[in-house]
C-alpha cells in the first residue's frame, strides 16, 4: 500500500507537471532496488550457510523477478520473501505505461472503472482458485498450495498497491477530498482499524479452514486489509492525528527498511547457529540479539552500498564544454 501511494504520487506529479515520465522513473527505481538486491542474491548463491531452508529457486527467476509466479512449496522456501519485491518490480514496469494510456483521454470515471476492475478481477481469481483448486484438496495440503496459488502470485495480490494508488490519485487530483479526509483523521483512523480488525478475524483460520469466515477472508480479506491500512495512512499524515508526530527510531527504520527486508531471514538463520542459547530462549535476550544483528547488517549494507549509489545517481550530469580559444 505504501509503495502504491509513494510511487503513484511520483508518477501523478510528473504527469501533472508535464515532466518526462518513463526514463527518469525507471532509472530511479533501478538505482534504488538493483544494487543491494543483486548483492544479496550473490550472497545467497555463493554462501550456502546463510540459506534459511536449503535449496534456492533457479537464479534466472530472481534476476527476472518472476520467483513469485513460479514458487514451488515442496522445496523452495529459501529467500522466498522476495515474492513481494517481485510484485513491486512488475508493478513498477507496468504502472507508468498504464498511466500514460489513461492520460490519453483522462476521465475520472474511466480511472475508477480501471481500479475497480482490477479489484474485482483479484476477487474473482481468488474465488475460483479457492473453490475449484484448493477446497477439493482438504486442509492437509491447503497451506502450501494456498501460498503458491493465492498468496504469492501478482494477479491475486494487487489490492495493496491499488489502495495506495487510489490514495495518491485523491491527493493529487482531488485536494478538497484529501483535505476533508485528513481533517477527520480520528474518524478515518477508527474506520481503518475496524477494517483491519474484521480482516484479521476473517484471516484467522485461512491456512486450516476451507469454508466459512476463512473462505471469505481469502476472497474479500485482501482488499479489506488494504483499505484499512490506506485509511490509517490518511490519518498518519494528518497533522491533527497523534500518528503524525515524530516516533523515536521511525526514521532509522524507514531508512533501513529495504536492506533489512532483504537480509533479515539470513541473519536470523545465522543467529540460530552463533547464539543458539539466546535464540532458543525466545525471550528478551533473543529479541535483543535478533534486533541488533538484523539492524546491524542492514545498516552496513545501506551505508556502504545503497546510500553512496543513490547519492551518485542523483548528481546532475556534467556537461562537457570545450574551452574557448584565447584571444590573440
Amino acid at each position: 500500500m505504501l509503495s502504491g501511494f509513494l510511487i503513484g504520487g511520483q508518477i501523478f506529479r510528473a504527469q501533472v507537471s508535464g515532466k518526462p515520465l518513463l526514463w527518469p522513473f525507471y532509472r530511479r527505481r533501478a538505482f534504488r532496488i538493483l544494487p543491494a538486491y543483486l548483492v544479496v542474491v550473490v550472497l545467497y548463491f555463493s554462501l550456502p550457510a546463510i540459506r534459511e531452508f536449503g535449496p534456492l529457486a533457479p537464479l534466472w527467476q530472481y534476476l527476472t523477478f518472476t520467483e513469485n509466479l513460479l514458487y514451488d512449496p515442496s522445496w523452495n522456501h529459501t529467500f522466498s520473501h522476495v515474492w513481494s519485491l517481485c510484485i513491486e518490480e512488475q508493478f513498477y514496469l507496468v504502472f507508468p505505461l498504464l498511466v500514460l494510456a489513461l492520460a490519453h483521454r483522462p476521465s475520472a470515471r474511466k480511472t475508477v472503472f480501471v481500479l475497480a476492475s482490477f479489484v474485482a478481477a483479484g476477487i474473482a481469481i481468488r474465488t475460483w482458485v479457492l473453490v475449484h483448486q484448493l477446497q477439493p484438496l482438504g486442509p492437509d495440503d491447503f497451506g502450501d498450495l494456498y501460498m503458491e496459488h493465492i498468496y504469492y502470485p501478482t494477479y491475486s495480490r494487487l489490492d495493496g498497491l491499488l489502495a495506495g494508488v487510489a490514495l495518491a490519485l485523491v491527493q493529487t487530483y482531488r485536494p478538497a477530498l484529501w483535505s476533508a479526509l485528513t481533517r477527520r483523521a480520528y474518524l478515518v483512523l477508527a474506520v481503518g482499524a475496524a477494517c483491519l480488525g474484521t480482516a484479521f478475524w476473517l484471516f484467522y483460520h485461512r491456512f486450516t479452514a476451507v469454508t466459512g469466515p476463512a473462505a471469505w477472508g481469502t476472497i474479500l480479506g485482501f482488499p479489506l486489509v488494504s483499505l484499512g491500512f490506506a485509511l490509517i495512512l490518511v490519518a498518519a499524515v494528518s497533522p491533527r492525528c497523534v500518528l503524525a508526530r515524530t516516533i523515536p527510531g521511525a526514521r532509522l527504520l524507514a531508512t533501513l527498511a529495504f536492506t533489512l527486508y532483504l537480509t533479515h531471514k539470513a541473519v536470523a538463520h545465522l543467529d540460530q547457529h552463533v547464539f543458539p542459547q539466546s535464540i532458543a530462549a525466545r525471550g528478551l535476550a533473543s529479541m535483543a540479539v535478533l534486533a541488533t544483528t538484523c539492524l546491524g547488517l542492514a545498516a552496513v549494507l545501506h551505508f556502504s552500498l545503497e546510500r553512496p549509489i543513490l547519492r551518485w545517481s542523483q548528481r546532475p550530469p556534467k556537461l562537457y564544454c570545450p574551452p574557448t580559444p584565447s584571444a590573440q
